[in-house]
């Protein structure tokens, strides 16, 4: 009996492997501000879940983020992939300086975590569905009330009443 792998399987673990590099170096290029490298990295017929497209709708979410946060910085916590497929988890911390989708800057340091699932194919990103603590931004931006989505405080044992 063999124990080396099969054809298909080693192919399989290659284009494995060559996404999650895809995915990894997508991150790096977000802290070095290498928006340019996007080409290489996002297919043309990528739409994002803003109805973003390609490479430069790609580059337009991020540059966003960028001239709001001017030194953010991403840390990949997380980074799996399986067949086409690379799920990220992450978190990031910017100084709010500049407007942020309507948002005024308020000069502090915010962290904000997310996780997304990235299709590749032939080394490039062509889809993505993302997820990222909304709640917790808005309320660090003050759009919302801190612990808004906690709810109300649990009431007292009525013998403490």
């Amino acid at each position: 009996m063999s124990t080396s792998p099969s054809p298909s399987m080693s192919m399989s673990d290659q284009t494995r492997d060559e996404n999650k590099r895809s995915v990894a170096k997508l991150f790096d290029t977000f802290n070095h501000d290498d928006l340019g490298a996007l080409d290489q990295l996002v297919s043309p017929e990528y739409v994002g879940p803003q109805g973003d497209r390609g490479p430069a709708g790609f580059r337009a979410v991020i540059a966003g983020l960028h001239a709001a946060f001017p030194d953010i910085h991403y840390t990949v916590d997380d980074l799996v992939a399986e067949n086409d497929r690379v799920a990220a988890r992450w978190h990031w911390t910017g100084t709010h300086k500049a407007p942020f989708r309507g948002f005024p800057p308020t000069g502090k340091a915010i962290s904000n975590s997310g996780a997304g699932i990235f299709r590749c194919q032939d080394g490039k990103i062509v889809a993505g569905a993302i997820e990222t603590d909304r709640l917790g931004f808005l309320e660090k931006v003050g759009a919302v009330p801190e612990n808004v989505g906690r709810g109300p405080a649990p009431l007292a044992p009525a013998a403490a009443r």
